[in-house]
């Protein structure tokens, strides 16, 4: 078996359709996801967004464009404009996010996986932030390690583009990858990737059957259920409940609460005081044993 006969069978592309939105970049990780794309025989339509956010990203674009156009597959461009300023990278994801079409598959890999693992435990992240991607249908490469892509991307005949900013410590990821996992894999004398996969694998698991447990207390609003039944429930019943009922929504995605919130939504709930304030200029209060947030 050659290294491409190997990326497709650990690749979990979706079943049933032959035609898939692609997100590329350029980069070696999303060229070797188109590759592998078209050596599966499907059916593509490759979507670039352009943040304008370098000096050379109409090269890039237009890079991406030539790739599609020797693979005679179909490209689309889409122009988005992120202004500099705090949180670049948080709004610049919202944005691609925003342009690119619903279920577009991108290319992450084991090694993402085992990355965002990393950057969730050390922002004190549940269950949820540790089995991160897992079964994910837009991930299909998750299962693929990234030196192997790669290498399957250098031996095509396609040229990769180069991102600086992969390499700049500026960027936790960046130091999660270059630094930390280097070190993990040093103190555990073997490679902690798939170690840390297999754990989000496993956790990942135990969240669905937790949720199914779950799901007729999860049914319930915040307000259904009176404050002393609340204060009989199991410890961990009772905060899975309220991350749900509390977490925020925003064009980032879901936030759960912090850990210090619901320690204060306890509070509240026990009786111990009538209100606390949440993220997001949110205040959670009781009144007649039931819970109300505004």
């Amino acid at each position: 078996m050659n290294l491409q006969e190997s990326l497709l069978a650990q690749c979990r592309f979706p079943s049933g359709t032959h035609g898939v939105d692609l997100a590329v970049s350029g980069g070696p990780d999303s060229l070797g996801l188109l590759l592998l794309a078209k050596a599966k025989g499907l059916e593509i339509h490759v979507h670039h967004v352009d943040h304008h956010a370098r000096p050379s990203s109409g090269q890039e674009a237009n890079a991406v464009r030539q790739i599609c156009e020797r693979l005679e597959v179909l490209f689309t461009l889409h122009d988005v404009t992120v202004e500099p300023g705090a949180n670049f990278e948080a709004r610049a994801r919202a944005a691609r996010r925003d342009a690119l079409p619903v279920g577009v598959l991108t290319g992450h890999t084991m090694d993402d996986l085992a990355e965002t693992v990393l950057l969730n435990m050390m922002r004190g992240a549940g269950i949820d932030g540790l089995s991160p991607l897992v079964g994910d249908p837009t991930k299909p490469l998750i299962e693929v390690r990234r030196n192997d892509l790669h290498y399957f991307v250098a031996d095509s005949n396609f040229q990769p583009l180069y991102d600086e900013t992969n390499d700049s410590p500026d960027f936790r990821r960046n130091r999660v990858r270059h630094e930390l996992i280097p070190i993990l894999c040093d103190v555990a004398g073997r490679d902690v990737v798939p170690l840390l996969a297999r754990q989000a694998s496993v956790i990942h698991e135990e969240r669905a059957w937790l949720d199914e447990i779950s799901a007729p207390d999860l049914a319930r609003g915040l307000g259904d259920v009176d404050c002393r039944e609340l204060r009989a429930w199991p410890s961990a019943r009772l905060r899975r409940w309220l991350r749900v009922q509390l977490s925020a929504h925003d064009a980032d995605g879901v936030h759960p609460p912090s850990s210090d919130e619901i320690e204060r939504v306890l509070g509240v709930v026990r009786g111990e005081v009538v209100a606390t304030e949440l993220a997001g200029k949110r205040r959670l209060s009781r009144s007649a044993q039931r819970l109300t947030l505004e």
